[in-house]
């Protein structure tokens, strides 16, 4: 079985939750080859637990990067990913892990993904579902199985090498995957394996309305069909929040991304992109959807 993995991630102001993220890291029951943790111009104490960590586990090791005023989402996690990727050279892996640094996990996180991969030759990227947890009740951050989660992505080596890398854009976490199944490879996010996140995929936007609304122009750019979006807008507008006006902004981006006639990702991969969103509405997939995201 093959289990060397190597994990980068990307950090940023995570004073408050990269204490949790060190503390699974350290507790895997196989842990990694190297983990690159890449301080992407904190202005808090990240550097400072980061390397205080650092000088406990021989296998971890902290890149700086110059502060560059702001966070910077899509494009600026990539470039920061790639740039602690690069310190990679030279190690020897089977896997590379995209983590974030505001989740928690079991310490069997990383080894029942090494033995989904090692059961399926074709599984080119993996992770668990999120959960959040508010006063004590723990929720599912929704997404279709076929989705792998942005804040903890696995590659196997030949899927992430065909794919040739990461995008730098925002979207590169739907990008991805998606070259991945236009080769053949199945990516899959396992809802049975948990991981906590620390902070709502929101919690990182000063405007939420205004991030929702770019969403929409994305979702046009990458192809999203447009019963499909419609869908997914009227689920934000009943689910996530601000209710109502989330699903509004989400729709509105989409819709004047359409009429001024924006250019799209490519047009192979939006055509793909818009048949498998359609094979979506199925009985089977409204009902897991009910089922996770309702019920629970």
């Amino acid at each position: 079985m093959k289990n060397r993995y190597v994990v980068v991630t990307p950090a940023r102001d995570e004073e408050e939750t990269l204490p949790f993220t060190i503390e699974s890291m350290r507790k895997q029951n196989i842990q990694p080859t190297r983990w690159i943790i890449v301080d992407d111009g904190s202005t808090d104490r990240t550097l400072e637990i980061a390397r205080e960590a650092e000088a406990e586990i021989p296998w971890l090791e902290v890149v700086t990067r110059k502060n560059r005023g702001h966070r910077a989402l899509g494009g600026g996690v990539v470039d920061t990913f790639d740039e602690g990727f690069e310190a990679l050279n030279g190690i020897e892996w089977d896997f590379v892990v995209k983590l974030d640094a505001d989740l928690s996990f079991e310490q069997d996180y990383f080894e029942r993904l090494i033995v989904l991969f090692d059961e399926q030759p074709r599984l080119g990227m993996a992770s668990g579902k999120t959960y959040l947890m508010t006063d004590g009740e723990k929720s599912i951050e929704w997404c279709h199985d076929e989705h792998v989660r942005g804040p903890a992505k696995m590659y196997r080596r030949e899927c992430y090498e065909e794919i040739g890398g990461l995008v730098a854009v925002r979207g590169w976490d739907m990008i991805d995957e998606t070259r991945a199944q236009m080769g053949g490879w199945t990516t899959r996010s396992y809802t049975e394996i948990e991981l906590i996140h620390h902070r709502p995929i929101d919690g990182r936007q000063s405007n939420v309305l205004q991030s929702r609304y770019d969403m929409g122009k994305l979702y046009h750019f990458l192809g999203y069909h447009p019963l499909y979006h419609l869908a997914r807008s009227v689920r934000s507008a009943v689910q996530d929040f601000p209710i109502l006006v989330g699903g509004i902004a989400l729709l509105a981006g989409y819709i004047v991304a359409w009429a001024s006639g924006r250019e799209r990702y490519d047009e192979a991969y939006c055509q793909f992109v818009g048949k498998k969103q359609m094979e979506r509405f199925s009985l089977s997939h409204l009902a897991q959807y009910f089922r996770e995201s309702i019920f629970g």
